[in-house]
């Protein structure tokens, strides 16, 4: 399980207390094993991959919400870029989705951020897995309505599912092995798969957005026929905490707190939720958005550039004073691959040796000391900074797994543990470089006057690397001298938020910046990531372009898996195929979350174990802190 597709992260846990559970599962069909606790035991409030769920069902709030939180009080967000789309259902498809839009939704379930893989009941007050995980029923509260005062309704539910599906191929891709959703009485969907043995689709299921059908199939104040497959400036009618109150369409957007809102007194809720006004900010440029917090255009910035964080504040009078505070926040329980990735779908990207050239002209080590101030670690894993990350060689259940894949990978993955070319003399950069040059004359490369050219047809190996953010400029300069060296052309090119997403629905780049952020449960969202079928779906997550066999049985064998301890080995032995075909250059990576923020906030005594600083979730506004650094504007 992962980052719901539109409305963020799952904060996923380290390992807490394994189910004594055994094997790992094969496709549906296979031989039943044991459940998770929720399978089969009827009505429960929560449902959780592991052990049991740390709240009982009388539990009054989360420890990481303070419920004596006072409510009120403005804070700011920036954002970089723009919006011209209000609806949840083609973001990734058409426009630009306005960042604050999923504080007006409620999903059937939310998940706690101090204990692993757990999910609690939002919309819904219960439900119910069948003991062969082939389906699961979800039980909506009685009072829970709409901002208009309508009732929350199956029928929405099954809308808002099948709207989804056929409209968003992340959704499409996310829910594929959902067969169907269904009212089941008065109060109750049921959700059939088609599959059975699925431990985690019950919580995938439980982050629905639930859209209200009866705005969407309706007309708007002019009298025109709504359409869901369509962007929209309307601002639409939510179920959530807040309600938009008034935007400028590209530049800011401003939530109010429903004050009759029908979840403000459920204990998920209890201590969140707590700013009277959430307001989005949006700036064009990275710089300018640095520059925004400075003069306290907004309050909170999660900072990664390791050059801001070194220089752009200490000698600022605020941070002097107290008044914008730095700080850093561990990131625990998450796993990333943040790289250059190449699109496979072009040939020059095909031959893996090609694509390990690049790495090894890549000199990270030069970069972290000259840009990043010695900040970062390079990735050297798909689920770097987690548990799942493989290492040495493969033994045990992994090497099993990978035994029946033999044929299908690399020689290297039962051989040669994954390792990024090091350049820390210049010896080892020339050793790199000489080796790069060696790969590409084997992938049918050769030298022409200084430059790198396919030796059949003599055209010269380029690449253009698109971003949209000009800060990766001083990244991909370096990076392009030393392409430079072994022949290889480069060129950068920058381009607006709207026409780079544009581009990469479409696959329309050579090399570009990916990033996917990992849970410590990783399952269907796997398919989207590294699956054939989602290769050639425009918008999917699969950028790359991957279509491999032996990849496409081991997420199935990650899927499946019955325990932990099959979650580990099958993981690992994904990432570890994944590492040996060079798909990409990995970047790098920190354990912490730098942040700033005006110091006009109060906290609760404990943060979530697996959410970072909880900003703004669980925080609240502080008149005594605010009195003092001035109200914001």
């Amino acid at each position: 399980m992962t980052a719901h597709p539109v409305i963020g992260r799952f904060f996923a846990a380290t390992l807490a207390a394994a189910l004594t559970l055994s094997c790992i599962a094969g496709p549906a069909g296979a031989q039943s094993e044991p459940a998770p606790p929720a399978a089969g035991a009827g009505w429960v409030h929560a449902v959780t991959l592991m052990g049991q769920p740390k709240y009982g069902p009388d539990f009054k709030h989360f420890d990481y919400a303070d419920p004596g939180a006072p409510k009120g009080g403005l804070v700011r967000l920036g954002a970089q870029g723009g919006f011209d789309n209000f609806n949840l259902v083609v973001s990734g498809l058409k426009g630009d989705l306005e960042g604050g839009i999923a504080l007006l939704y409620d999903t059937l379930t939310t998940e706690s951020l101090d204990e692993p893989f757990t999910s609690y009941g939002l919309l819904a007050e219960a439900l119910r897995v069948a003991p062969d995980l082939g389906s699961v029923t979800y039980r909506l509260r009685e009072n829970a309505k709409w901002h208009d005062g309508v009732a929350i309704t199956p029928e929405d539910v099954v809308w808002s599912f099948e709207t989804f599906k056929a409209n968003s191929p992340r959704y499409a891709a996310y829910y594929q092995t959902v067969a169907k959703a269904e009212a089941a009485g008065p109060r109750e969907v049921t959700f059939t798969f088609t599959e059975t043995g699925n431990r985690e689709l019950p919580q995938v299921i439980g982050q629905l957005p639930v859209l209200p059908k009866h705005w969407w199939t309706g007309k708007d104040a002019q009298g025109r026929q709504r359409n869901v497959a369509e962007t929209t400036l309307e601002p639409p009618l939510g179920s959530g905490p807040y309600k938009l109150d008034k935007f400028d369409p590209g530049r800011s957007a401003t939530y109010v707190r429903v004050a009759d809102y029908w979840g403000k007194d459920l204990a998920v809720n209890a201590g969140r939720n707590n700013f009277g006004t959430q307001r989005y900010e949006y700036f064009r440029d990275g710089t300018v958005l640095v520059e925004a917090l400075k003069g306290d255009l907004y309050d909170f910035r999660a900072e990664n550039i390791a050059r801001n964080w070194a220089t752009a504040y200490d000698d600022f009078p605020a941070v002097k004073d107290g008044r914008l505070i730095k700080e850093a926040f561990p990131d625990r329980g998450n796993g990333n691959m943040q790289a250059f990735i190449f699109n496979t779908r072009k040939d020059k990207f095909k031959n893996p040796r090609v694509r390990r050239a690049f790495n090894l002209a890549m000199n990270f080590e030069e970069m972290n000391r000259a840009l990043f101030y010695g900040l970062y670690k390079r990735i050297d894993s798909y689920f770097y900074g987690s548990e799942l990350a493989a290492s040495g060689l493969p033994e045990g259940e992994e090497k099993a797994l990978l035994d029946t894949v033999k044929d299908k990978v690399p020689p290297s993955v039962f051989t040669t543990p994954y390792k990024n070319p090091v350049s820390e003399t210049p010896e080892a950069v020339r050793t790199n470089l000489r080796e790069a040059v060696r790969l590409l004359r084997e992938a049918g490369y050769e030298q022409r006057d200084g430059r790198m050219v396919n030796k059949a047809t003599g055209e010269p190996l380029t690449v253009e690397f698109l971003e949209f953010q000009n800060t990766f400029e001083r990244v991909i300069l370096p990076f392009s001298a030393q392409l430079k060296l072994i022949g290889v052309g480069t060129s950068l090119r920058v381009i607006d938020q709207a026409q780079y997403q544009n581009r990469l629905r479409n696959f329309d780049f050579d090399v570009t910046t990916g990033s996917w952020p990992e849970s410590l449960s990783p399952g269907n969202e796997q398919r989207e990531y590294w699956g054939s079928a989602s290769a050639d779906k425009p918008g999917s997550r699969n950028l790359i372009g991957i279509k491999d066999p032996a990849i496409d049985a081991l997420i199935e064998k990650v899927i499946f898996a019955k325990d932990r301890p099959g979650v580990l080995a099958a993981t690992h032995a994904l990432d570890r195929v994944l590492l040996s075909h060079d798909f990409v250059v990995p970047q790098w990576a920190s354990n912490v979350s730098r942040t700033l923020r005006w110091n006009r906030f109060a906290h609760p005594a404990v943060l979530p174990l697996y959410g970072s600083s909880g900003f703004p979730t669980t925080w609240w506004y502080d008149e005594a802190a605010a009195a003092k650094t001035g109200a914001p504007r």
